[in-house]
């Protein structure tokens, strides 16, 4: 059935004149029909210069808003409505004009895990893997950063700025826990600590490597050890052990799992093709203020 689905996908692409993108916590059968995966940001400029029409976008709910702010004359689709991102339900755009109101003058940075809107009022954005030049860039001795708490410290920690950390954060991420990662590391003491900034400090701090995901990529590629314990969402290890077959990966732990990202399934893909659901809008106030703030950091 699944040969006979990715078919009929692969044909309605080309009639529909589409690319599909997979970040890299989906599905292993959604990353293997992808144009492309890699991480949200990386994904959408990649659809930007290309010459699709129609950009499907495997993800959470805010990387499909991202791809329609880096490209508003195409027609982004996102396969199941319902994939949303919890760090980035945890502050809208209200909540953060309240903030900054704590704050007069204090400049935003926005983590990209953000709705379109929250984009819109931020001065800048960053991805986890810039995310201290982003803040070394701003002209401003304070930042406020939003909405990963966890995220925010690590820069704090990386920086001679004060930054204040809004106080959403990645379940996610914070389901892997320090005693996971230890007994992991007793399990097999030859492996390399990889984690994402956005899980916990005491994590962190056991860590060989702190990497944006497309960084975890990279740090395994050039490393010369063989085994390492991954401390994020697990959908990155189908990517991991396709690139690195001479490697060996571990999970610290069995709850490192993010509901939302597992929910397009390749059937979602094709029926968003055929019907061409869901469709992100976003009105056009909206995209310029939230480009410029995504522009912003590319110019960096």
């Amino acid at each position: 059935m699944s040969t006979e689905l990715i078919e009929r996908i692969d044909d309605l692409k080309r009639k529909r004149g589409a690319v599909i993108l997979a970040h890299n916590y989906q599905l292993p059968e959604v990353q293997n029909i992808a144009d492309y995966t890699g991480d949200s940001l990386e994904l959408s400029r990649k659809a930007a210069a290309t010459d699709a029409n129609v950009i499907v976008f495997c993800g959470v709910h805010f990387m499909a808003e991202t791809a329609k702010i880096l490209s508003p004359d195409k027609t982004v689709l996102i396969p199941d409505l319902k994939a949303g991102c919890p760090m980035a339900d945890m502050i809208n755009a209200e909540e953060l004009r309240e903030f900054k109101a704590m704050h007069p003058g204090v400049p935003v940075v926005a983590y990209v895990n953000t709705s379109a809107e929250v984009k819109a009022e931020s001065t800048i954005c960053c991805t986890s893997a810039n995310a201290v030049r982003v803040v070394e860039s701003v002209d401003s001795d304070t930042v406020l950063f939003v909405p990963d708490k966890s995220l925010g410290m690590y820069v704090a920690s990386k920086v001679a700025k004060k930054v204040i950390p809004y106080s959403g954060y990645c379940p996610t991420h914070h389901r892997i826990l320090a005693q996971d990662v230890i007994k992991a590391k007793r399990e097999h003491p030859e492996a390399l600590v990889v984690a994402h900034p956005e899980c916990t400090f005491d994590v962190l701090a056991l860590a060989d490597g702190i990497e944006s995901t497309s960084g975890m990529l990279r740090y395994v590629r050039e490393s010369g050890a063989k085994e390492f314990i991954m401390c994020t969402e697990r959908g990155l290890l189908h990517r991991l052990k396709i690139e690195n077959p001479d490697k060996v990966f571990y999970n610290p732990s069995p709850l490192n799992i993010c509901p939302n990202m597992k929910k397009i399934t390749l059937e979602k893909v094709l029926w968003s093709l055929e019907d061409m659901r869901y469709e992100i809008q976003l009105s056009p106030e909206i995209i310029d203020k939230a480009r410029h703030a995504i522009e912003g950091m590319i110019a960096i």
